[in-house]
């Protein structure tokens, strides 16, 4: 059975069996593109005669499944085609058993190198549309996410395309208090004319580059910035986050809450009373993928969101001024929603939380035994299974040089499930 050979060009000479390869190929499949760079290389003029140039991926994909198994096809690629290339889909569409891949260097090896900068434990991620833009699938990270990755993350590697560019790359980050950031912007890597440009979030967003392109974005320091933020993965302390007169979901509270609330990689989460914003502050920073809506009708509340958001970078994270359920109308769907305050209006929010979830969970935290009531059965009315749980916390300190054990107010934290 001939196999569809995915050659792999554009940094080093073809090594001695994927030229055998090649050579010895009916056709050999290549984009305009790569077209130009393979002009470069010694095969060339042996199988110029056999190339065959598609407009689009979907012109070859026919082609290969009309011909794979009469002729012997070579199809070229840029770098790795299977590091967010092209290998994967001929793969998902053939079979791995009809398919032979034979790499090059990635272009983000490559821009590595250039850089002189090692690669150990980077993000490697791509905002490429890809071979196939119409049927891609959803990037494990989006670009509004890079606010937080850039705390997370000391390397990170980019594959850009024209759309998602190192300018915005850079202006998405710069709206961002983020720490102490290097953008390398390595173009046209494997060209003559290749060209490597170093500078700040601010410098990049000012700039124009060539297509095809990656960036690199190297953190410096810990990542806190040059307030010396707290940069847990998970677990900030009331004292991190600016609030009033004790008015914050106490840490102890917190972690139960957000453990109820499961929350998704992606989706949306209303905090509604969302108070100084640490629930979603924790929530944007843990989940970078979610869109975080924060629902508050007190102004002075707000401005301390505001502070918080900007001073953890949480940019996944808007913050809405007004009051449930009224606020709530002209939000995306939620696919879970925590409720830290309601105004008495448990039940008119409840309501219209379940006409707005088909799925999803719901937790609400309670200080009474009222509140507690008519927050399972407003969930249980509206076809929600319920579970509570009490959690009550002490906290030491030291009265007469001995440690004493002194109890915060218990609260309820009530979980509706909707399947």
């Amino acid at each position: 059975m001939n196999r569809i050979c995915i050659i792999g060009i554009g940094f080093r000479p073809l090594d001695g069996k994927a030229s055998d390869v090649v050579l010895d190929s009916d056709v050999v499949l290549a984009s305009s593109r790569l077209l130009e760079v393979f002009r470069g290389y010694r095969e060339y003029g042996e199988v110029k005669d056999r190339i065959l140039v598609h407009g689009s991926v979907y012109e070859t994909l026919e082609y290969i499944g009309d011909n794979h198994r009469k002729k012997r096809l070579s199809l070229l690629a840029a770098g790795d085609p299977m590091f967010f290339g092209i290998g994967r889909l001929i793969v998902e569409r053939f079979g791995g058993d009809a398919v032979e891949v034979y790499p090059d260097v990635s272009s983000v090896q490559a821009a590595f190198a250039r850089i002189r900068e090692h690669s150990n434990n980077a993000l490697l991620m791509s905002l490429h549309g890809g071979p196939d833009p119409a049927k891609r699938r959803r990037p494990e990270y989006e670009i509004t996410e890079l606010p937080v990755l850039v705390r997370q993350y000391e390397r990170i590697a980019i594959l850009t395309d024209g759309e998602n560019n190192p300018v915005k790359i850079a202006k998405v980050i710069t709206k961002s208090r983020a720490p102490d950031l290097t953008i390398h912007v390595c173009e046209r890597l494997g060209y003559p004319d290749e060209r490597i440009t170093r500078g700040t979030p601010e410098d990049i967003s000012h700039m124009s580059f060539e297509h095809p392109n990656v960036v690199i974005i190297i953190r410096r320091g810990d990542g806190a910035g040059t307030d010396a933020l707290p940069n847990p993965a998970f677990g900030l302390r009331e004292t991190d986050i600016a609030h009033a007169g004790g008015m914050i979901t106490k840490d102890e509270v917190r972690a139960v809450a957000i453990h109820r609330l499961r929350l998704p990689r992606r989706g949306v989460l209303w905090d509604i009373g969302a108070g100084s914003g640490s629930v979603s502050i924790e929530a944007a920073r843990m989940c970078p993928g979610l869109r975080v809506f924060a629902v508050e009708k007190n102004r002075g509340q707000i401005s301390r969101m505001n502070e918080n958001r900007d001073r953890f970078g949480t940019a996944n994270m808007e913050i809405v001024h007004g009051e449930a359920p009224g606020a709530l109308e002209d939000l995306p769907a939620p696919d879970r929603v925590f409720v830290g305050g309601s105004s008495g209006k448990l039940g008119p929010t409840a309501d219209m939380l379940a006409g707005k979830m088909k799925s999803g969970i719901i937790v609400i935290n309670a200080a009474t035994i009222d509140t507690l009531n008519d927050a399972v059965r407003s969930l249980e009315r509206n076809g929600f299974s319920t579970e509570v749980s009490q959690v009550s916390v002490s906290r030491s300190r030291i009265i007469d040089g001995k440690r004493h054990l002194t109890a915060l107010n218990p609260v309820f934290i009530i979980t509706g499930e909707r399947k």
